[in-house]
């Protein structure tokens, strides 16, 4: 059986990313890196409550303190306002960090490498999302090519982002058809009991779940 490392933030997209590597057939195996987000212990709470739900024993969860360091992200610097009710997918938002999927895939690589894991998995959506740049499908082939450069001759790894054209209300689908608990999801970005409703984050979360005529399982304020 192929081995996946698959990057599970605790969201929705990384949630149904790693039900996607499931439902192919790989052998899981979890990674959760915090880098100082706002909402970073009830993030891990919600990889956890998937990880136990998914019965994976393979999980490794590790910090990037340093993209907290370096800020330049509303998700990192509280001095920083998450924006609210308001998404402009043609401008790229203060809530991005700064090449954070770089760093997080380097970690994923490097993982997958010692366990002999020839996919990583990440709930990366371009079609319908805040925007990110390290969330468009060049990035992430230009990342395999990366890859292919810096590790061992017989080191081979995909990175597969089987969310990556698709909606949030193809997303929901997905989720729901594969099972997936969302009500263990967190999406939100600045609240950790109930969700504000009103971060881009949550707003495309919300539209998604209107979209495909299902009800959110999660609390809102």
């Amino acid at each position: 059986m192929s081995k996946a490392v698959c990057l599970v933030s605790g969201g929705l997209d990384s949630s149904v990313a790693a039900a996607c590597a499931g439902e192919a057939g790989h052998e899981l195996y979890f990674l959760h890196i915090s880098y100082g987000q706002r909402t970073s212990q009830r993030e891990l709470k919600a990889f956890n409550e998937l990880a136990d739900h998914y019965k994976v024993k393979g999980r490794l969860v590790t910090e990037a303190g340093h993209l907290r360091d370096i800020g330049g992200s509303a998700l990192t610097d509280t001095e920083i306002s998450i924006p609210e009710n308001d998404l402009n997918p043609q401008v790229i938002p203060v809530t991005y960090v700064p090449f954070r999927n770089a760093n997080l895939l380097a970690a994923a690589v490097s993982w997958a490498e010692v366990l002999g894991a020839e996919f990583i998995y990440m709930g990366a959506v371009e079609e319908d999302s805040s925007g990110y740049p390290d969330c468009r499908e060049s990035f992430f082939r230009a990342f395999e090519k990366t890859i292919d450069e810096g590790t061992r001759p017989e080191t081979r790894i995909k990175i597969e982002t089987p969310l990556i054209r698709m909606t949030k209300k193809d997303i929901v689908l997905k989720g729901t058809a594969l099972g997936v608990p969302l009500n263990k999801t967190w999406s939100c970005y600045q609240n950790q009991s109930a969700a504000c409703g009103a971060c881009d984050s949550c707003l495309l979360r919300l539209k998604g779940f209107r979209d495909a005529g299902i009800s959110d399982p999660i609390e809102y304020e």
